[in-house]
């Protein structure tokens, strides 16, 4: 059997309903630059035909940043980033809803509330109730990415109306101690069970170019997959001077899009969002993301980094005629 042709064989079982074993990932992980084409078009058929032609839009806000006591290699917010950022207490409610209502006028149908640090405060976690409340009257789904929660404050933001709670695995549970050594990845696993628990629906993704290996990244999609993530959002590492892993490369724009494809034949039906380092990393392949089988992306800018304008991702959607 040639490279393409065990493409297609792989494709035609997740067609058909059946999860891929890591050796098949593996075996897609394996294949040379000259299969890529061929990888493309099949991650491409998978999401046309699990998810349609319709992109999920999303944006975020850094309402509370900088002064994390946690140690991510990746993050200019964290205690080991000596990257010079802004840093500031949680935001005012109309400086949060202001936000919502400006991802609103491009009929983005998710907005989220992210913070630094470990977890929130119990008066933080009351205002942002408050504040998600007030973003559901909007029309917007509210999402939220905290940190480590209990299932006690999860079930309260739940009330309030949020509709998604953010908690990334970051990379595989192998790696992870790699990247952060001050919780374990079995906090953050919990943190999606409790979530889940509650009734949320749960993002939960990764940054690749940490130095992880391909094993890592189907090691960390299988994770995904047994905890039955909704969706999956995929970051590509944006080295910010100052951070741990400041001096590392970006990825290969060919690389990043090979991900995206790996991601869809291992995870058929989730949502695959695009997310952190999209224009960093992809630059002109940005408009390749959807052919290579994501179905979603964060508009607008990141945490401490720049991202693309919603205007302009609106006009790429009309282009290849996508729909939200």
């Amino acid at each position: 059997m040639v490279l393409a042709e065990s493409i297609r064989f792989i494709e035609d079982l997740v067609l058909g309903g059946f999860p891929i074993t890591k050796e098949a990932a593996a075996s897609i992980a394996g294949h040379h630059d000259a299969d890529i084409p061929e990888l493309f078009a099949s991650a491409n058929r998978i999401r046309s035909h699990f998810r349609g032609n319709i992109v999920g839009l999303c944006s975020i806000t850094n309402a509370k940043s900088g002064l994390c006591s946690e140690d991510c290699a990746f993050c200019a917010q964290s205690s080991r980033s000596r990257a010079k950022i802004n840093t500031y207490p949680l935001l005012k409610k109309e400086q949060i809803l202001q936000k919502a209502r400006e991802a609103m006028q491009y009929a983005i149908k998710r907005f989220s509330i992210v913070t630094s640090g470990r977890t929130v405060s119990r008066r933080d976690l009351f205002d942002i109730a408050d504040m998600i409340s007030a973003i559901k009257e909007l029309g917007i789904s509210p999402c939220a990415s905290l940190g480590i929660l209990s299932e006690e404050a999860l079930s309260m933001l739940k009330t309030a109306g949020l509709d998604r709670y953010h908690h990334n695995v970051e990379t595989s549970a192998r790696h992870f101690p790699e990247v952060c050594s001050s919780h374990r990845y079995e906090d953050r696993i919990m943190t999606i069970k409790a979530a889940q628990a509650v009734g949320l629906s749960v993002c939960s993704g990764g940054v690749f170019g940490l130095g992880e290996t391909w094993q890592d990244r189907i090691d960390m999609a299988f994770t995904l997959r047994d905890l039955d993530i909704d969706s999956v959002p995929i970051n590509f590492l944006i080295p910010i001077q100052g951070t741990a892993l400041g001096y590392r490369k970006l990825l290969h724009p060919i690389e990043a899009l090979k991900i995206i494809s790996l991601y869809r034949f291992i995870l058929p039906q989730k949502e695959i969002r695009v997310c952190g380092g999209r224009t960093q990393v992809l630059g002109e392949f940005n408009t390749m993301i959807f052919f290579a089988g994501a179905d979603g992306m964060i508009t607008g800018n990141y945490l401490t980094t720049t991202g693309r304008r919603p205007e302009d991702d609106l006009r790429l959607l009309k282009t290849l005629s996508l729909s939200m």
